[in-house]
């Protein structure tokens, strides 16, 4: 038997290969010469607010306490995988008392016991044979072990598969902390914008304030006629109404990171109601290789390690077509009378062994085996598909950083233009040389030109958030516990 349980049927687990590109074809910019630490990627952006808000989330948050605790139960899970195998032993005590019925056939009771007293008192025959209507206490202590050879691998698969488990809920517990890391930077950074929009839009009222002034006074000489100041009314009053649903939609940012760091939706309302400062320089994001994709996301390294548990399942089910043998032996002390219980008079001894074959289950046996298989084909889909998934997730942002750095650029340059086109037009339109058409027209675009920038920076520091996540930055090693 002991030879016998070197034996383990079912796949041996290999790691897949995968064959990932050499080289992402998107273009990537050049990365400076300080590193950025994976890890702690938001720090890069320089906001110290960020980082004590990602800081925060990372601790308090619920799915990562709950993402830890289904760590925890994988590993106590894993504690009874690796206990299947080994011998039991229990530890027994126990007392009991016959009372026997006056009407009942003497020698069919009585000849079971022997050298005990009366438990009530009765008489009882010579020899300490209870008589009927008489009773009979036995005390019994002593150990019983029992040990289930695992002859051919079934509980050492169980344990690969628990092991592999744990090792999953690790990494689970890690692409928690990625996805919310970015979570927070996304709303922070959103909300910024919302912030920098309500200042774009505040500053541009200041100045169509100052020009409904302007119009008013040149209206009075008689240059302009006195519609054009109604006109310049309602264009204040149409930039006004912009500014509600921008508000609304900072609180709602608020709200949201408030939840994300695990308080109530509010809690944050006096830190982050004052706008920040924008980083006005962005990180350069480490793209790197995609073959290190494989060893750095959280996810993919999850969806292997349910691959190599889904393989020893297989192994687990194959077990179960081949014999059982199980070993149990008893080891007690029993007398009718507690003086004597401890003594070498009493002890009892017992053994056995059995072995069970499956001989016909309707096919169950072998229908489980194809489950499993089939299960493990879906976790190497899965883990194919967490892959390619992870490519692009990188391609997309390394994409929409080009093209929108790019044109960051030249909406900057339109916001130049279009400033310097209204300042000559306000001029124009003093001395009475230009409608307040021309005017309008050209104090709408400085606010769009500048709203279009504000909106491009955030979607380049999106993109980055983006592209930190997909290269699976945002997590800590941990030094693995002893098995």
């Amino acid at each position: 038997m002991l030879f016998a349980s070197a034996c383990t049927v079912g796949p041996n687990y290999h790691p897949p290969e995968m064959a990932v590109p050499a080289a992402y074809g998107e273009p990537q910019a050049a990365v400076p010469g300080a590193t950025i630490d994976p890890a702690r990627w938001w720090s890069a952006f320089g906001d110290p607010q960020l980082d004590a808000l990602v800081d925060r989330a990372l601790k308090d948050n619920p799915d990562i306490a709950a993402a830890a605790s289904r760590v925890r139960q994988a590993r106590l899970q894993e504690i009874g995988a690796r206990a299947a195998g080994k011998p039991t032993v229990d530890a027994t005590a126990g007392a009991s008392h016959v009372e026997f019925s006056k009407n009942a056939g003497f020698a069919s009771l009585a000849q079971l016991f022997s050298g005990g007293s009366s438990g009530n008192g009765g008489s009882s025959a010579p020899g300490g044979i209870a008589l009927p209507g008489s009773g009979i206490t036995t005390y019994s202590v002593g150990f019983d072990a029992s040990w289930e050879a695992d002859l051919f691998g079934g509980d050492r698969r169980g344990v690969e598969a628990a092991v592999a488990r744990t090792d999953a809920a690790v990494w689970t517990k890690r692409d928690a902390a990625v996805t919310l890391a970015a979570e927070v930077a996304q709303a922070y950074f959103a909300l910024r914008l919302d912030q920098e929009q309500i200042a774009i839009v505040e500053q541009e009222l200041t100045r169509q304030r100052r020009a409904l002034e302007i119009a008013g006074n040149v209206a009075k000489v008689g240059l302009v006629p006195q519609v054009d100041v109604v006109r310049q009314r309602g264009s204040i009053t149409t930039t006004e109404a912009r500014l509600e649903p921008v508000r609304s939609d900072a609180r709602m940012r608020i709200h949201a990171l408030g939840i994300l760091i695990g308080e109530p939706p509010e809690t944050l309302d006096a830190q982050l109601s004052a706008p920040g400062v924008t980083p006005v320089v962005l990180p350069v994001v480490p793209a790197g290789l995609p073959s290190d994709l494989l060893r750095r996301r959280p996810d993919i390294r999850a969806a292997e390690r349910q691959l190599a548990a889904s393989t020893a399942d297989v192994g687990v089910a194959v077990a179960d077509l081949y014999p059982k043998f199980s070993l149990t032996g008893v080891a007690e002390l029993l007398s009718t009378s507690l003086a004597n219980l401890f003594t070498g008079d009493s002890l009892q001894l017992s053994g056995s062994g059995a072995v069970s074959f499956p001989l016909f289950d309707w096919g169950k046996r072998k229908a489980t085996v194809g489950v499993r298989k089939e299960q493990r084909e879906q976790a190497y889909a899965q883990y194919r598909a967490t892959v390619l998934g992870a490519l692009r997730d990188v391609e997309d942002p390394l994409a929409r950083i080009d093209a929108e750095r790019r044109r960051n650029a030249t909406l900057k340059r339109a916001v130049a233009d279009a400033e310097t086109t209204a300042h000559a037009v306000e001029s124009q339109y003093r001395t009475g040389f230009v409608a307040q058409d021309s005017l309008l027209n050209a104090e709408s675009q400085i606010l769009t030109a500048r709203e279009q920038v504000a909106a491009s920076d955030a979607q380049l520091r999106q993109d980055s958030i983006a592209l930190f996540k997909a290269i699976g930055g945002g997590w800590h090693e941990e030094a693995p516990p002893a098995r």
